[in-house]
């Protein structure tokens, strides 16, 4: 199935559905409707929103989401500006969270507390997918020599599950377990778009934002687009320094028992050290190999 009736799907119903987007991140979800729901008027009268949920949990989801690997250390009036919440209840928000230990206060700032990691541990734990990878890419890491990775799609972003690197820093930011990257300008990302359904699609190309990493990115749709058929027609993707200058890395779908695509694994390159027709002819056998090995894990 063509994918381009997806992207003139998607331009026609890009204005939010006052549902939750199957394309936007899980910080945008809760900032929505974080910031559609009001408190509800004296008459009841509540047409129009949802009974059910809490706003109050929504608005400290948003400010956990407001940090991340560049934002370690905020601000109150950095998190009301990123979350578009007053500063009083950032504040309060802040104050819940620093209670919970989720949070600590500094003479300035606020900086999340390993605590945190309960809440990624939860999923982590109660998935097979990151246990059984792990070995896997610590394996292939060794026969390749470079840094192997397996992750998820989460609304417009890939999600690291697992990961096993060299000593060569590939990117200008340290990238682990729980890092995000952007789906459209990474090879994992263009492997699990591209066996999305087309509803998702719709979805993820109705809120995501396409902008240039480098000269090399793609940021027109219709080009994104003939380039996620390409993927799924040969079974992986390509993705050269677009991300990054100087990162260029290849990546194969990792498959359930039902044959649907749950992860993508890659391999990422310096692109001064490896060439493309190197990542295709010698590394694509070993890493295709040990996503097939994941994938019977999992069944």
């Amino acid at each position: 199935m063509s994918l381009k009736s997806t992207l003139k799907r998607s331009e026609s119903s890009s204005k939010p559905s006052g549902r939750h987007p199957e394309g936007a991140s899980s910080s945008q979800i809760v900032q929505e409707y974080a910031n559609a729901i009001t408190p509800y008027p004296s008459n009841g009268n509540v047409e129009g929103r949802d009974p059910n949920f809490m706003t109050s949990l929504a608005r400290g989801l948003a400010v956990v989401c407001a940090f991340s690997d560049h934002r370690r250390s905020l601000t109150i009036p950095q998190i009301s500006e990123l979350t578009g919440f007053s500063r009083a209840a950032v504040r309060r928000c802040l104050y819940t969270l620093a209670k919970l230990g989720y949070v600590s206060p500094g003479p300035r700032t606020f900086e999340v507390e390993p605590k945190i990691l309960e809440l990624g541990h939860t999923y982590l734990s109660s998935t097979p997918l990151a246990p059984a990878a792990q070995p896997i890419l610590d394996r292939l890491c060794e026969a390749v020599r470079e840094s192997c990775s397996v992750s998820i799609i989460d609304g417009t972003d890939i999600l690291y599950v697992a990961r096993s690197s060299t000593t060569v820093r590939l990117l200008s930011v340290d990238l682990g377990v729980g890092s995000r990257l952007p789906a459209y300008c990474t090879s994992m990302g263009r492997v699990l778009l591209a066996f999305q359904s087309e509803e998702r699609l719709r979805e993820y190309f109705a809120h995501a934002k396409f902008t240039a990493r480098t000269k090399r990115t793609i940021t027109s749709r219709a080009k994104l687009v003939e380039d996620l058929d390409e993927v799924r027609k040969k079974g992986y993707a390509v993705v050269d320094q677009e991300l990054e200058i100087g990162l260029r890395s290849i990546a194969v779908p990792v498959k359930a028992k039902s044959g649907s695509v749950i992860a993508a694994m890659n391999v990422g390159t310096q692109a001064a050290r490896v060439s493309i027709a190197e990542l295709r002819e010698r590394i694509y056998p070993q890493l295709h190999a040990a996503a097939h090995h994941l994938s019977i894990l999992l069944r």
